[in-house]
């Protein structure tokens, strides 16, 4: 793909309205822009990522046992009503009355939404165990949107469920998606903290938050140097319950949450199911949450530089960006292109710039997007017969023939 049909609006200075470290680079980088606080548009480059993102999520939930499927962003007041979280999260709720007169929100999380639909679905003990996901703008009316992505009033996220008809089903489910979410946020390039945590307004009596440290996330978690384990913050108990070591305070970014819900939920919308004996009985349920599109501001805050960002290879929009020094010449053009194809047709996710802008403009704008590898083209490189790769992650240059340089890309992204 070249550069001048991709659209990438970079910039020069760091836009004002820009609070995060993420927020700026998004936005410099052109993979977002704002339409109004809390609303973002997702570039070209901003929606490659967030498909990165997607297909990893897909990945993963699809092999621990989950089927996908997309229930409806409109949703009837009544049901929340029956539950009674119109209340618990009124306030942040987009409401309106349809032409029917029918009371509509828009939807802000889908635990109603999916009971219903097993309600009227599962009847039997035969039919369960089941875990269903799916991946869904959400829509929440936030008094203070900040900090780009990561607090929106739409976003993009990935809610599982799963439906058991024991706590012992329940709990196996609960471990699965434990483990699928170290291995999600692995992939991601991601480094997250593992805690215990309070379970809301969701409900039930066990949750875990996965919270990535970020220097200017906006929640506080105790973190012991000693033995690793964290814990929300609590300013009266700063010493470790383990080890009795000094827990440090750190800034997080809370990007999954996971809840053993129970029988809150399908008690109160009447999703019941028989069992072995003929008793009916309120399917039991959990909850696993991902922010899909904060994750994309998380991966960001761990991964920079003085330069820009530094994509983890799994999520980066492109693997390899292609730069030819001087498009002018129609040798270096033709060698550039060339490059781009062969690479393509080995598979591989390629970006040539082939803007009429000077070196300076390429190299910092290739360090500002973050594409894991950069191969430049120039003068030198037709005289000697060789190619220059820069690996974006540790700056290192590595000049070799053109054979060996293939060889050595393809080495590099398939590690």
């Amino acid at each position: 793909m070249f550069w001048s049909k991709v659209f990438i609006p970079t910039l020069k200075e760091t836009p004002k309205e820009a609070e995060s470290l993420s927020h700026q680079l998004l936005l410099r980088a052109g993979f977002v822009r704002m339409l109004m606080a809390g609303v973002y548009t997702y570039l070209p480059l901003g929606l490659r990522v967030l498909e990165k993102i997607q297909g990893i999520i897909r990945q993963e939930m699809n092999a621990s046992g989950a089927s996908q499927l997309l229930l409806p962003a409109l949703h009837p007041l009544e049901l929340w009503q029956k539950t009674g979280r119109d209340k618990d999260i009124g306030e942040v709720m987009f409401k309106f009355v349809d032409r029917r007169g029918r009371d509509v929100v828009l939807g802000p999380t889908h635990e109603e939404i999916i009971t219903d639909l097993v309600r009227t679905q599962i009847s039997s003990y035969r039919q369960l165990p089941l875990v269903l996901y799916q991946i869904q703008t959400k829509f929440r009316d936030e008094i203070r949107p900040r900090f780009g992505l990561i607090r929106a009033c739409e976003f993009i996220m990935k809610d599982a469920y799963s439906f058991d008809q024991d706590k012992e089903g329940l709990d196996k489910n609960y471990q699965l998606m434990y483990e699928a979410y170290k291995r999600i946020f692995k992939r991601c390039g991601l480094t997250v903290l593992i805690m215990e945590a309070d379970s809301g307004i969701m409900g039930g009596k066990e949750s875990h938050e996965f919270m990535a440290p970020a220097a200017q996330g906006e929640d506080l978690v105790l973190l012991c140097k000693k033995c690793s384990q964290a814990k929300a913050f609590d300013a009266d108990s700063l010493l470790c319950s383990k080890c009795n070591f000094q827990m440090d305070k750190i800034n997080t970014i809370e990007v999954g949450h996971i809840f053993k819900l129970g029988i809150k939920y399908s008690q109160a919308l009447g999703a019941n199911f028989s069992n072995a004996s003929g008793e009916l009985k309120p399917i039991i349920m959990g909850c696993y949450g991902i922010g899909v599109s904060r994750l994309v501001s998380a991966i960001i805050e761990q991964n920079n530089d003085a330069q820009g960002i530094i994509w983890p290879k799994e999520v980066a929009p492109y693997q390899i960006l292609v730069l030819p020094l001087d498009v002018t010449n129609s040798q270096i053009m033709q060698e550039a292109i060339a490059l781009h194809d062969q690479l393509a047709s080995l598979g591989f996710q390629v970006l040539l710039d082939d803007r009429d802008e000077r070196a300076g403009v390429k190299f910092k704008d290739a360090d500002l997007l973050g594409i894991p590898i950069q191969v430049v083209i120039g003068r030198n490189s037709l005289v000697e017969q060789t190619l220059e790769i820069k690996v974006r992650l540790t700056q290192e240059k590595i000049i070799k023939p053109r054979q060996e340089a293939i060889e050595q890309i393809g080495r590099f992204i398939t590690i």
